[in-house]
């Protein structure tokens, strides 16, 4: 029932217009990163709404809509999961951990990602061997290395930097322009906390970063510095 309730809820709240608004700015044509992703227009707002009403759903409707091949539900699953991992205890954040890392192939835009990974799979290993976002960061799957880089996330808003540059360093050959993304905005915020660090980081590094990743690291930089860096004359 309660998933019925769910799916009538987010039907009574889309929106045509916004739906094809997104299936552009997500790329869901064919050849690109979102191929055959199929959205129904819910803001984000209105599903975070959604998933405090829903809160008290169980662990397997959560995976349920996880799997759904409408976007807005399985955003919602992942903003349920967020919700539970902060309220759960030890063996139940691990549950929820194990779960999101078996279903990473329903986890397969960048906004999933980047709303999800940090505050579950970060946080789960924060204190933990990081092996796993090693094991992530070699995968074939785009969304996996993304994954594996933004969950470094919330290390760096506890002040530890060394996986984030770590796993930047091996994501610097990579083709995909998302992970060029991703790889330069965690070196920004890293460069938030501690320049001298980013800085170190980028003066080995940046004749051989991609320009985007480049652009995204050094983008809250002062105007003379940045260009002397897209220049090639630090």
């Amino acid at each position: 029932m309660i998933l019925e309730n769910i799916t009538k809820k987010l039907k009574s709240l889309s929106n045509e217009e916004k739906a094809k608004k997104h299936q552009s700015f997500f790329k869901t044509g064919p050849g690109e990163y979102g191929e055959g992703d199929i959205f129904v227009g819910v803001t984000v707002p209105e599903l975070r709404k959604l998933a405090k009403e829903y809160k008290t759903i169980t662990l397997k409707e959560v995976k349920h809509l996880l799997k759904s091949p409408i976007h807005e539900e399985r955003l919602l699953s992942l903003l349920l999961l967020i919700h539970r991992y902060s309220k759960g205890d030890e063996p139940g954040k691990k549950r929820i951990y194990e779960l999101y890392l078996k279903n990473t192939k329903f986890i397969n835009n960048w906004d999933l990602v980047d709303s999800s990974a940090g505050q579950i799979v970060g946080a789960f290993l924060f204190n933990k061997s990081k092996k796993p976002l090693y094991d992530l960061v070699k995968s074939d799957n785009l969304w996996e290395r993304r994954i594996s880089i933004m969950s470094t996330f919330y290390f760096i808003k506890r002040n530890q930097f060394s996986d984030t540059l770590k796993i930047s360093k091996i994501l610097l050959p990579d083709k995909e322009d998302l992970i060029h993304k991703a790889v330069g905005w965690m070196l920004r915020e890293v460069g938030k906390r501690d320049m001298s660090i980013e800085e170190n980081f980028l003066k080995k590094h940046y004749k051989n970063m991609p320009r985007t990743m480049l652009r995204y690291a050094i983008e809250k930089f002062p105007e003379s510095k940045r260009q002397r860096y897209l220049k090639g004359k630090i």
